[in-house]
């Protein structure tokens, strides 16, 4: 052996060639932290001692993966350093992979699984690369709010043309090998048990003159081979293009662009040292802060559903009650996922729908290239429908999505509780009925639990799962592990009226409801949280969810919450609802809906509105955009931290992982919680009270004024 490091060997393997393994001790993955790098520094340093060596094959000693990149608990804490401390870090990493790239020797990367942000971007510092067919290259950084930083967004270029690097860059996605190898970001895509093999090949052909390594060095030391017109024409399309795709509140794709087209007329060293630059100043940006808490908090959440996973039952067969549009939705969801799942319904008409509403979703998947014919049959196969229980004793999981009735609902429960197994699972697919009252008549109260898919099904990413007072630990383990399995995020919460979506969303109507009622115009007030981040202001968001849907929810909250959702006057919704304009179901609510070309509703001003609310609407009055946005937020954020304190949700990770998920919260201001400690818990406190004579809706709570006296935030730092 070479060297022996805890992240590093160096071991002979033949002819000269060696082996450069990195296996991270007491770690299931390779990242690189700092031991790591210094690690690598000091291998790179044995192999050139040592004459005997010709040839370097890096590789993974993890099985399945190769490096998932830095190891972000310790990279992103060196963010708070001061500017010049970040740059000597940044330069420091690059100063050990140069040194890999700089080897008078053919340097091979053999890429087992995903070679992820500085995973891939040591492999860039490599001569060649050979990749499993299993594996995976990306630079994901932009989901970070940052750039590559270790030459990703020097040597990528290079590699494979300015268009597709910024592509690959700007979007931040894992690319499968076919792709890779069809951009010349890999030189061969080879089996699993190949892999080493294939890569000692590629050293051997190097050797032997077969391959020219050192003109592969050259190329990435040397500037980008563009002509200057057509660079400026590359660069110019590319970033109209990435801007639009970003946004005006998402920073680093944009800047990633104008750092490749800074730095693609100088040789390498001086063309990393600009990139070190505009990552120190991407990663002091707010943006930045929020989406690191962002991964973080993902990061707990998998944790916290892997330990769940140990005491949760198997799901290989699941079963929906009641079908049309949602119940079709969820079976397309299971089954597309691997899940065979029963469509039960009580007429045949009903079952029609949800095997139409599944098949539409499938088609559109093989329209857009994105399945196999051949596989859209597998799934629907995998939908039964049926109109019995004849096929239930062998269901693990029922999922019940008939009318939002609690009668109705109570009695569906209780029969079907009397044809599956005594183990299996009911859950409810309610979004405001409480999970402890439908419980109240079943036998097994502890099978039972809420799963609230929110609509469209296929597109939506989040699931609550709802624990009732007598909901068994197994049995939420069980749901999270299914709906994690369908592809979804879960977050668990406790019982309450409207649990915690919808809870905190009627707030954010009834700060809407109460702009229109002083007189402020409500086109307006879509316009200004639509720039403020969210995927559609109030009004348009009322008339997709449905008008007769947000009023009868409304009706729960304030049964709920009396003292703060109650109100004594009059709304443009419920006007709206006596009017029967339920949104886009029946083409009209605050705005008119016809269909597109696509067959899409298309959302248009409707001039009848105005005259049909005056009767609730004060006189108009011109609100700015920061009373809009103030109004607007803050009952949100305030219903937000009640549910915390309240206990209906764990943590501020899961909290604003809801709000990110569930409703489109705006993912740059990371969740309500985050939101609030960018802006510091304190000017919070008194933006509240400001507001707080409207409604109790504004009122902070008391454990809020001690947080902000405390100088607390909501993720302590």
């Amino acid at each position: 052996m070479i060297y022996q490091g805890k992240a590093f060997k160096v071991l002979a393997l033949e002819d000269g060639i060696v082996e450069l393994r990195f296996d991270l001790e007491g770690e299931s993955v390779n990242k690189f932290n700092q031991l790591a790098i210094e690690d690598l520094n000091a291998a790179i340093e044995a192999i050139k001692a040592d004459s005997s060596v010709q040839g370097v094959v890096l590789t993974s000693g993890k099985d399945g993966v190769f490096i998932v990149g830095a190891d972000i608990m310790e990279f992103t804490s060196t963010f708070k350093q001061a500017d010049e401390e970040l740059m000597n870090m940044v330069l420091s990493v690059n100063k050990v992979f140069n040194g890999l790239e700089d080897l008078d020797m053919p340097t091979v990367a053999a890429i087992n699984g995903s070679a992820l942000g500085g995973g891939f971007e040591v492999c860039l510092a490599a001569d060649f690369r050979v990749i499993s067919t299993k594996g995976g290259v990306g630079l994901p950084e932009v989901k970070l709010g940052i750039y590559p930083g270790w030459g990703g967004t020097v040597r990528l270029p290079r590699l494979i043309g300015a268009d597709n690097a910024v592509e690959w860059i700007a979007g931040g996605r894992e690319q499968k090998p076919a792709a890779a190898l069809k951009v010349g970001a890999v030189d061969a895509v080879v089996a699993p048990e190949k892999l080493l093999e294939s890569a000692i090949s590629l050293v051997k052909s190097a050797l032997s003159g077969d391959l020219d390594f050192r003109a592969r060095k050259e190329e990435k030391k040397a500037p980008l081979k563009l002509p200057m017109l057509e660079s400026l024409m590359v660069f110019e399309t590319c970033m109209g293009v990435v801007r639009q795709q970003a946004g005006p509140n998402i920073p680093a794709p944009v800047a990633a662009v104008k750092t490749i087209k800074k730095h693609a007329e100088l040789p390498r060293d001086e063309a990393i040292e600009v990139e070190a630059k505009g990552f120190v100043k991407l990663a002091k940006t707010p943006e930045a802060d929020v989406f690191v808490n962002l991964f973080l908090n993902d990061q707990m959440l998998k944790k916290k559903a892997k330990g769940m996973a140990k005491i949760a039952s198997k799901v290989e067969k699941a079963a929906v009650l009641g079908a049309g549009i949602m119940g079709g939705g969820i079976a397309y969801q299971s089954a597309y996922k691997g899940t065979p799942i029963l469509m039960k319904d009580i007429a045949q008409e009903g079952l029609d729908l949800g095997l139409t509403e599944a098949t539409k979703l499938l088609s559109k998947r093989v329209a857009r290239g994105r399945m196999d014919p051949a596989k859209m049959g597998q799934v629907l196969n995998s939908i039964v429908p049926t109109l019995s229980y004849s096929e239930f004793k062998d269901v693990d999981v029922v999922v019940e999505a008939v009318v939002e009735n609690v009668k109705v609902k109570k009695a569906v429960l209780a029969d079907v509780e009397n044809h599956v197994r005594e183990d299996a699972v009911l859950t409810s697919n309610t979004s405001t009925i409480s999970i402890t009252e439908l419980a109240k008549d079943l036998k097994r109260p502890e099978n039972f639990c809420g799963m609230h898919f929110f609509n469209p099904v296929h597109a939506m990413p989040l699931v609550e799962v709802i624990r009732g007072e007598k909901t068994s630990d197994k049995t939420v383990a069980t749901v999270v592990a299914y709906a994690q399995k369908m592809g979804k995020t879960a977050i668990v919460v406790n019982d309450c009226p409207g649990f915690l979506v919808n809870r905190v969303l009627f707030p954010y109507f009834g700060g809407f409801a109460s702009l229109v009622k002083d007189g402020a115009n409500f086109h307006k007030v879509d316009k200004v949280m639509e720039r403020f981040g969210w995927p559609m202001g109030p009004a348009y968001l009322l008339d997709v969810v449905g008008i007769d849907t947000g009023f009868h929810a409304e009706q729960v909250m304030a049964e709920g919450f009396p003292d703060r959702m109650t109100r004594d006057w009059k709304s443009a919704m419920d006007v709206m609802y006596e009017a029967g304009r339920f949104g886009q179901k029946t083409g009209s609510g605050f705005y008119k809906y016809e269909m597109d070309k696509k067959g899409k509703p298309k959302k248009l001003v409707d001039d009848s509105v105005p005259a049909l609310i005056s009767g609730v609407v004060g006189e108009a009055k011109e609100f700015d955009d920061q009373e809009i946005i103030e109004r607007m937020m803050v009952p949100l954020c305030m219903e937000t931290i009640r549910a915390y304190e309240d206990g209906i949700v764990a943590t501020p990770a899961e909290a604003d992982l809801a709000l990110l998920n569930g409703i489109g919260f705006p993912i740059f201001r990371g969740g309500a919680l985050k939101y609030i400690d960018t802006m510091g818990v304190d000017t919070f406190v008194e933006l509240a009270d400001k507001y707080a004579h409207i409604s109790p809706l504004y009122a902070p709570t008391e454990k809020l004024r001690e947080m902000a006296r405390a100088g607390k935030t909501f993720y302590g730092v």
